[in-house]
């Protein structure tokens, strides 16, 4: 199987629209995140849900707590690059005003807009505009009857229930754009009210744990609980709930998605080793430059950053480029095969170069333009003389392996 291949099927769901982006229904999942500006604020709004575009976003949502909020939308919409959800809650009349604005989405939380009546007006309203509706339910914020019936505590369980309750009510007036979150904090919890929800409809699911939390605490919360799900083939859409500027949200949302096939690379997918007594140079920071000088080049491209010329070009020769430190010098490689050799302080601008020409035209093409056998016997050169001076074990993991044998033995 090919590297990257999908190794998991996905669920089958109905398919909605979000205003031009398919959910559900075999499209590919996406990536959403919210706003945190007042949205009244419409420049300041638009500011930022171009930034989140920019880094991945495919569906934005913005709060639409009071009327100002609902004529910021207004202006919004018509200007934004995508489409936008109102966050509705408590108040089912600023759902009705977000309608009016014409947003391509609605968020409603059972959770606090509990009434059968005002919920089916809603339904009812974005039925007739063609407007779809996500049910969120959040573990923090359950109906407090609900809650004490299932013990007094959440419970996936409860959440879904939560969830049937409220999609009844949008089949009793024939509305059928749904898509349903089952969000939580805690992720084993979350992890399980989802697998509960996907047993029980073919609705799209929107996945998150929502407060994950600032960074880095926040990324690992948030990729356990969505990346779990996604390997089981459910989920139609993603937000990463960090403490943190959204725009890292689609960021993380766009990596965690392609890291895991399930969205074409869009930019620079850039590994690098650990490092170990071998390196040559400071992996940690001559990879962090290279992510930095490579971050908005919008370049699909695996890129290696490698500490010795031991083992980095063979342990990256599927990346399309990489490079390798060796005694001062930098051995570039493509798809394993060594390609030229630089000072070590113009590696990264090196590896800038070589991804815009792969980029442009491929790395046969690449390969053609330099005598591959002299940068090969270069780094052959190079390596034999690491292996001299440091030996082939420079860790000295064997020396620690025969004093376990001896002192278990």
């Amino acid at each position: 199987m090919d590297a990257g291949q999908i190794t998991f099927p996905r669920r089958d769901t109905r398919r909605i629209t979000v205003g031009d982006v398919p959910v559900g229904g075999g499209a590919p999942v996406s990536v959403q995140s919210m706003t945190t500006t007042k949205t009244a604020d419409v420049e300041g709004t638009l500011q930022q849900i171009y930034a989140l575009a920019a880094a991945g976003c495919d569906i934005v949502r913005c709060t639409c707590n009071e009327i100002e909020a609902a004529e910021g939308l207004a202006h919004i919409v018509p200007r934004s690059p995508v489409p936008v959800i109102a966050d509705i809650h408590h108040q089912y009349r600023m759902a009705l005003a977000a309608l009016d604005a014409g947003v391509q989405g609605l968020r409603l939380n059972p959770g606090n807009i509990r009434k059968p009546e005002h919920i089916k007006a809603v339904a009812s309203e974005a039925r007739d505009r063609r407007v779809p509706i996500r049910i969120g339910v959040n573990g923090g914020s359950l109906d407090p009857e609900l809650y004490e019936r299932h013990g007094g505590r959440v419970t996936p369980e409860a959440m879904v229930e939560s969830a049937m309750t409220e999609l009844a009510y949008f089949e009793e007036v024939d509305f059928d754009l749904v898509k349903i979150s089952v969000k939580a904090s805690n992720v084993p919890l979350m992890v399980e009210a989802y697998r509960q929800l996907a047993d029980a409809t073919d609705v799209p699911l929107h996945l998150g744990v929502t407060e994950a939390g600032p960074l880095p605490e926040g990324y690992i919360k948030a990729t356990a609980g969505i990346a779990t799900l996604l390997a089981e083939g459910i989920g139609d859409t993603i937000r990463y709930s960090l403490t943190a500027d959204p725009v890292e949200e689609a960021r993380a949302g766009r990596v965690l998605l392609e890291s895991l096939g399930l969205r074409e690379r869009s930019n620079i997918d850039l590994i690098a080793c650990p490092s170990c007594g071998r390196a040559e140079v400071d992996v940690i920071e001559v990879a962090d430059r290279a992510r930095e000088a490579l971050a908005d080049r919008e370049l699909p491209l695996q890129v290696a950053v490698m500490g010795c010329v031991v083992n980095g070009p063979g342990e990256a020769r599927d990346a399309d480029l990489g490079i390798a430190a060796g005694r001062g010098r930098g051995h570039l490689f493509v798809k394993g095969q060594n390609v030229a050799v630089v000072p070590e302080a113009e590696m990264v601008d090196t590896l800038v170069e070589w991804a815009e020409f792969i980029a442009e035209h491929g790395t046969e093409a690449a390969l053609r333009r330099v005598d591959t056998e002299k940068a090969r016997r270069e780094a052959e050169r190079d390596r034999a003389e690491l292996l001299d001076e440091q030996g082939d074990d420079a860790n000295a993991a064997g020396q620690r392996v025969e004093l376990i044998k001896r002192r278990s033995g």
